[in-house]
Order: structure tokens, then C-alpha cells, then sequence
């Protein structure tokens, strides 16, 4: 089962998808992957950090501080960072996790090619895969290609349903499970 969450910048999509991995853990459902979560000093965004699920590791994968790199808006990107921590933490969940949590397939991650490696790898597998995918991937081949793989289901994350899709995603996710 391959999932996509999107829906716009701020509406929960992290949020939703930290829910399914704390829900599948709870049911002994062995789930790693990767997410990213805004740093913030004073009350405004910084950065991001992303986060391996299974080993708690961090690194700081996009900064205002970063002096060089891949920049997307006023951040810099650390693509040692994101393939140190991100990129590995994908690839030990598909080798070793029943779920792969990919949070997110987006601007500042797709400037590495190893990214893009081990998420087509990931959706290539026969793993389940709950991902978060930018609102405006469709203008991406890269996600295109993600987005129009048939077994794929895509669901939108609105003020309206955030708080009922974890379940019904897990709900999903259990009747392929079991």
C-alpha cells in the first residue's frame, strides 16, 4: 500500500503523518523512515530538521543561517544533512520496517539525487509507504511520476478532515496489514 498525504503548507501534514507512525508502533507495527519538523527562534521558522524515526538521530536539513547550498525561498540546504540522516533512515525502513514514513517529498529534498534514488526505490518495493508530497508537486516530473503510480491512493489534508485521516489511514493500512 503506497499512500500520499498533500495539502497546503501548515495544515498538518507532519502532524498527521507523526499520528499513523505513533498509531501503527502502538498496534507492534515495526514503522521507520523519515520526518522533518520547522525549528523556530522568537516564534519565526528558521529551518527544518529531519528527523530518522527509528533512531531518533536529527540533523538541521535546511537553515537561513546556511551560507552555501541548494537555496528554496530564504533557506539553504544541507543535502549532507538530509542524505545523512533522511536518506539512510529511508533505506533502513525499507530494509528492515514493515511502514516507511517519508516526510517530505518536496522542493528542498529533491535537490538531491540520492533522495530521489531511495524514495523511487521505496515506492518501487513491496513495502507500505506513508508519504507527505508537496501541494504543488504536480509541476514536478519527479513527483508526477510518483503521483500517477497506479497503486497509489492520494489523500488531501484540509482544516475539515486532519483529524479523522490518521485513522483513516491506518484503517487502510491495517486491512493490508493483517
Amino acid at each position: 500500500m503506497k499512500i500520499l498525504v498533500t495539502g497546503r503548507p501548515g495544515i498538518g501534514k507532519t502532524t498527521l503523518v507523526s499520528k499513523v507512525a505513533q498509531g501503527l508502533r502502538e498496534k507492534g507495527v515495526s514503522v521507520g523512515g523519515m520526518i522533518t519538523y520547522e525549528t523556530r527562534e522568537k516564534g519565526v521558522r528558521t529551518g527544518f530538521l529531519v528527523e530518522d524515526l527509528k533512531t531518533g538521530l536529527t540533523g538541521l536539513m535546511a537553515s537561513v543561517n546556511y551560507g552555501s547550498g541548494p537555496r528554496v525561498g530564504k533557506y539553504v540546504v544541507s543535502l549532507a544533512e538530509l542524505e545523512r540522516v533522511g536518506v539512510k533512515a529511508i533505506r533502513n525502513a525499507v530494509a528492515s520496517d514493515e511502514v516507511v514514513i517519508i516526510d517530505e517529498i518536496g522542493p528542498m529534498e529533491l535537490y538531491s539525487e540520492a533522495f530521489r534514488k531511495t524514495v523511487s526505490e521505496a515506492f518501487s518495493s513491496a513495502k507500505s509507504i506513508v508519504a507527505t508530497i508537496h501541494h504543488r508537486a504536480s509541476q514536478n516530473s519527479f513527483c508526477k511520476s510518483i503521483l500517477s503510480t497506479s497503486r497509489v491512493s492520494t489523500f488531501v489534508v484540509t482544516l475539515e478532515n486532519r483529524d479523522v485521516l490518521p485513522k483513516t489511514i491506518l484503517d487502510k493500512l491495517f486491512s493490508v496489514l493483517k
